[in-house]
C-alpha cells in the first residue's frame, strides 16, 4: 500500500523579508499590497484606467490612466504624459498593485495628466539589467504614438488614450524606490540615444531612490552592518553578477566606468526624500552630484519630514503630508 506523505518545497535561497526561491524554480514573495482591477472610473478621484499590452516577446505591459472628464469631451488642451516606474527592490510589487494604482489615481487627479504605469519583469525570475530596458522599451513605446499621430489617427495598433490626449511636447517620467533608479538608468539613456519621433524627455522625478556605493554615506552603516543592510543585499541577491557590485553604474551613478551625470537626457529634474527614510542620504548625495556635474539643466530637491520611505505610496489615508508630497509632484509635471 502506497503511504501518503506531504512533499515539502525545498528552498534555494532567499532575501528576506521580500522573497524566497524555492529549488524547483518557483518565487514566493513576502511582501507586496495585492493586485487589483482597472477602475472605468474611480469615485474618489474621478480617474478612469485601464490595462494595456506594450509587448508580448518580453511581456511588458501597462496601467494607463486619465482624468475621467476627458473622455467625454473633445479637449479642449493635450495632457502631459508621465511614463511611471513603479518600486519594490526591482523583485516585488507592480503597475497593478492597490498602493501603486492608489497613488496614480491622486497624482493624475490632482496633475491632470495621462499616466502610463510601467509592468516591467520582476527579478529573480527575470535577472536584472532586464527590467531596465524593459523601461526603456515601454518609453519608446510611448513615445512612438507622436509619430503615429502624424501618420494615421485611426490606426488601432496604437493606444487611442495616447493619440487623442497625450500631449508629447510634456513627456515625463518618475518613479520611487527602485523605480527612482531605473528613471535614472532611463534618463541617462536618453542623453545618448533617440526616443521616437524624436521626442524629447522634458523633466524627471525620483522620489525616495535607491542608490548604493561601497562607501557608506550619512548614518548609512558601517562596516558588517553595511554589508547585512537590506538595500545591500538586495542588490547582491538579484544582480550578483554586477561588475563592480555595489559600485555598478546603475546602483552607484559615479562608481567605476560611470558616464558623466552632465549627459542626463531631460532639461529637469525633482529628487524627493523624506526626514526618516533610511535611503534619503543617498537621495540629496545624488542631488548634489548632479548640480555639480556639470549638466545644464534644473534640479531640486524636496524633503518631507517626519516621514519614511515611500510613505505616500503606502498610506491609505490621504494624510497633510500624502497632500504635500502629492502636490509637489503635480506642480513638477506642467
Amino acid at each position: 500500500m502506497a503511504s501518503t506523505s506531504t512533499t515539502k518545497k525545498e528552498i534555494a535561497s532567499e532575501l528576506l523579508p521580500l522573497i524566497r526561491v524555492y529549488k524547483d524554480g518557483t518565487v514566493e514573495r513576502l511582501w507586496g499590497s495585492p493586485y487589483v482591477p482597472p477602475c472605468p472610473h474611480d469615485p474618489q478621484t474621478n480617474v478612469s484606467s485601464k490595462d494595456i499590452t506594450i509587448s508580448q516577446y518580453p511581456t511588458i505591459s501597462a496601467r494607463l490612466f486619465l482624468p475621467q472628464n476627458q473622455i467625454y469631451q473633445k479637449p479642449q488642451h493635450l495632457l502631459p504624459i508621465l511614463v511611471y516606474f513603479h518600486g519594490g527592490g526591482f523583485c516585488f510589487e507592480s503597475a497593478f498593485s492597490s498602493d501603486h494604482h492608489r497613488l496614480l489615481n491622486r497624482l493624475v487627479s490632482q496633475a491632470q495628466v495621462l499616466a502610463v504605469s510601467v509592468e516591467y519583469r520582476l527579478a529573480p525570475e527575470n535577472p536584472l539589467p532586464n527590467c531596465y530596458q524593459d523601461c526603456w522599451d515601454a518609453l519608446q513605446w510611448v513615445s512612438s504614438h507622436r509619430t503615429h499621430k502624424e501618420l494615421d489617427a485611426n490606426n488601432t495598433n496604437k493606444e487611442p488614450w495616447l493619440v487623442n490626449y497625450g500631449n508629447f511636447d510634456k513627456l515625463y517620467i518618475g518613479g520611487d524606490s527602485a523605480g527612482g533608479n531605473i528613471v535614472h538608468n532611463v534618463a541617462m539613456k536618453a542623453g545618448v540615444e533617440r526616443l521616437c519621433g524624436d521626442v524629447k524627455i522634458l523633466g524627471a522625478f525620483m522620489s525616495h531612490l535607491y542608490f548604493l556605493g561601497s562607501k557608506p554615506i550619512g548614518s548609512e552603516p558601517k562596516g558588517e552592518d553595511f554589508e547585512k543592510w537590506l538595500p545591500c543585499k538586495v542588490w547582491k541577491f538579484l544582480y550578483p553578477s554586477a561588475p563592480g557590485g555595489i559600485d555598478n553604474p546603475m546602483v552607484n551613478p559615479v562608481g567605476a566606468g560611470a558616464p558623466s551625470l552632465a549627459g542626463l537626457g531631460c532639461p529637469r529634474m525633482l529628487v524627493c526624500v523624506s526626514s526618516k527614510d533610511e535611503l534619503s542620504d543617498r537621495g540629496v548625495w545624488y542631488y548634489d552630484l548632479v548640480k555639480e556635474s556639470g549638466w545644464r539643466g534644473e534640479v531640486e530637491v524636496f524633503e518631507v519630514e517626519g516621514e519614511e520611505h515611500a510613505f505616500h505610496i503606502l498610506s491609505e489615508v490621504e494624510t497633510e503630508n500624502v497632500k504635500i508630497m502629492i502636490e509637489c509632484l503635480a506642480s513638477f509635471l506642467v
